[in-house]
């Protein structure tokens, strides 16, 4: 269910972008109201993700999936509806496209914590990066097959049928976690005596034994805003989020102004990176998990990230260099891969900090993603310097980011009331 959500929720967070020439040539947009437009989503979903995460260890990952999905799934198709409506003729189409736009990143903003949340409630310890690595699939899954589904409808029925499409899926998903989905195994009527052992008997100690699935007290902002390996995390993390958003804004624009291909060619390796991934984010999720059951949590983790970190730095840079484009693509896709590879490890930690509030400080740590930047950034070196030294520069701090892990301790509990978990 995690999978298909975020699935879903990257087909309705990309949509617009497929669908803008036809939107703008509708509506007269300019080029610039575009971009206000695009942003807005960004604008909210970054700074929600710390609300959404406590939300989450404060009344439960399926109440907050249920009502942001639901959130998410009725701004979209609201848009749909432009430029009918009150809204329209109160401020505009332009504003309510970027009103609902932002309502959107509210919604999507406490998908990626409580994916955390879900994780530390029904996996246990052991199997943590390969629980959250399902996460980072659905990105993939969706990065693949929403250019291929969206063009095809826009082209066939137009732009609005996409979108409701994107906001019936939507509450069918809300549905589901409100009537299936359950905060904690204990409450779902579906698991038995023997999974419940499986999942907590030795396993997950470190979780508090009540069955609520949630937390009443506070989450240890002082203590995690003091430690050393949290801001390690952060700064890492927003490292390691720069580059993939290279892909998902300029990659097409890439392949075709630069390496020369068709805009059919530059469509179907544009996806090369998603299917890397795809492939790349579960065998970094397996064995990010292997490392920890046989060197502890601290190195094994540590491990991860670094050979994750290091191939997709070294791939990076060498495809940049490389002539041959197919020989070229591969390893970008590679970079990209191995980047997702080590992904895992960084939501898998935030769960070994500080287990019954790993929605929290999660959040936190996906509102430091380099991703906003890396849009803005790209251009403005690719402009002046050219699109090598702007490829370059994200190899660089792709591998500052698997530095800085050295800073961190994932055998920590951050806890103000320590559980017991520091065995590893």
């Amino acid at each position: 269910m995690l999978m298909v959500t975020v699935a879903v929720a990257t087909l309705g967070r990309l949509n617009l972008g497929i669908l803008a020439k036809n939107i703008q040539d509708e509506f007269a947009f300019r080029t610039q109201t575009m971009g206000w437009i695009f942003s807005a989503f960004s604008f909210a979903y970054h700074p929600f993700q710390i609300p959404g995460g406590w939300a989450g260890d404060r009344y439960g990952p399926r109440r907050v999936l249920t009502f942001s999905i639901f959130l998410w799934s009725a701004a979209t198709a609201a848009i749909a509806f432009l430029p009918h409506g009150p809204i329209s003729r109160w401020l505009g189409v332009a504003w309510s496209f970027g009103v609902f736009r932002f309502l959107i990143g509210v919604g999507e903003a406490p998908g990626s914590p409580n994916t955390a949340k879900v994780v530390a409630s029904w996996m246990g310890s052991i199997r943590r990066g390969l629980g959250v690595s399902f996460h980072i699939i659905g990105i993939g899954l969706g990065g693949m097959l929403t250019p291929v589904i969206i063009t095809w409808m826009g082209q066939h029925w137009g732009w609005r049928a996409c979108f409701y499409l994107s906001s019936v899926i939507g509450i069918f998903l809300a549905l589901m976690w409100w009537f299936y989905g359950a905060d904690r195994p204990e409450q779902h009527p579906g698991v038995n005596a023997a999974e419940l052992e499986l999942i907590r008997g030795g396993i997950n100690r470190d979780l508090p034994p009540a069955s609520s699935g949630v937390v009443k007290g506070s989450p240890p902002w002082r203590r995690m805003l003091s430690s050393l390996s949290v801001w390690a995390i952060l700064l890492s993390y927003f490292c390691q989020g720069y580059m993939p958003y290279i892909y998902v804004t300029w990659f097409f624009i890439y392949l075709v102004k630069v390496r020369g291909l068709s805009i059919m060619q530059g469509g179907i390796w544009g996806s090369t990176p998603f299917i890397a991934i795809m492939l790349l984010a579960p065998l970094g999720g397996w064995l990010s998990d292997v490392a920890v059951s046989k060197f502890g949590k601290r190195l094994g983790r540590r491990l991860t990230v670094w050979i994750g970190m290091g191939f997709s730095a070294m791939l990076l840079w060498t495809g940049s260099h490389t002539l041959n484009n197919t020989a070229a693509i591969l390893m970008l896709a590679l970079a990209a891969g191995f980047n997702f590879f080590a992904s895992p490890s960084w939501w898998a930690t935030c769960i070994d900090l500080t287990p019954s509030y790993s929605g929290s400080l999660s959040g936190l740590m996906n509102t430091f993603s380099g991703a906003w930047l890396a849009p803005i950034l790209t251009a403005y070196i690719a402009t002046r310097f050219g699109w090598t030294k702007a490829l370059d520069f994200a190899a660089l701090l792709t591998a500052i980011g698997a530095f800085l892990w050295i800073f961190v301790k994932a055998d920590e509990n951050l806890e103000d009331t320590p559980l017991a978990d520091s065995a590893s």
